[in-house]
């Protein structure tokens, strides 16, 4: 554990959101990438939810003080995290995009499938941890990526949403190493860490692809089908991450010495943390 990263204490900010002006495009002519990060509201409020209760479930195994105190502001980011893109969410349920159906295959991935199973022990827990410090390093290289995504800005991008992803990139940046500290601290072995990150690449990929296709198809604006040279303009214009920039970002999980400091700007993000308008709101007095 390095020292930049035993200096972040990790606290759980009450942001707010107003959608009332949001269109249903925020990048302007790019309703592909748009609905691409629009996946972000209706996956992640349940996989959010899954990680508070087993690391929940962690806490009482957890004998170094810091790593619970960091564990316990983990557990207080993602659960506001979850309650944010909810708001995202329910704003594209009154703008006429259901997004029910998606919310609840997510719901069945991670109440039932992954979640707690009566009488399973301690090793079911690990595994979910594993899968959680998986996940937990594409989320930290999305909030890296949308940080530096300045294609987003030129493009014209809603300023409250960047400000929604910023905020939120910049909390995945900053809790970065929680997960895998966790995990090594209660197990850490390598071929399950492995294992996780073999099963949780092609899943993510599928929620991601499956969850555009989804959104397009349902939007009312009816922009047409999802497509792969969408995509790769997008990309090639900085609007989403590339293929290449993901699979840069596998690599190093699978060194044995890998450690989720390596990767990130703590400094920008903290810097972010304390000029964004929905931070800031959250952390003035009241």
């Amino acid at each position: 554990m390095t020292a930049e990263h035993e200096q972040i204490v990790l606290h759980a900010r009450d942001v707010e959101f107003d959608w009332s002006r949001l269109p249903m495009h925020w990048i302007p002519g790019e309703p592909q990438a748009t609905h691409s990060i629009n996946v972000l509201h209706i996956a992640l409020p349940e996989g959010e939810r899954w990680f508070v209760e087993v690391f929940k479930e962690a806490v009482p195994l957890i004998r170094d003080e810091r790593l619970k105190e960091d564990v316990l502001g983990f557990i207080g980011q993602e659960a506001m995290h979850a309650v944010a893109h909810d708001g995202a969410a329910a704003h594209l349920e009154v703008a006429g995009l259901s997004v029910r159906p998606y919310v609840a295959q997510m719901e069945w991935i991670f109440r039932r499938l992954l979640g707690t199973r009566p009488g399973s022990g301690h090793e079911w827990l690990i595994e979910r941890l594993a899968l959680v410090a998986a996940i937990e390093h594409y989320t930290a290289f999305l909030g890296q990526w949308i940080l530096d995504a300045s294609a987003l800005d030129a493009s014209g991008a809603d300023e409250t949403m960047l400000d929604l992803l910023r905020w939120h990139g910049a909390e995945e940046v900053e809790h970065r190493s929680v997960a895998f500290d966790l995990f090594c601290h209660l197990d850490g072995r390598y071929l399950r860490r492995v294992r996780s990150m073999i099963v949780v690449t092609p899943v993510l990929a599928w929620i991601f692809l499956r969850g555009t296709r989804f959104l397009m198809r349902g939007d009312p604006e009816r922009p047409g089908r999802a497509t792969w040279r969408a995509y790769r303009r997008a990309y090639r214009r900085g609007l989403l991450p590339g293929p290449r920039e993901l699979l840069r970002e596998i690599r190093p999980y699978f060194r044995k010495s890998y450690h989720p400091t390596e990767t990130g700007n703590t400094d920008q993000a903290v810097a972010y943390l304390a000029s964004s308008p929905a931070a800031q709101a959250a952390d003035a007095p009241r």
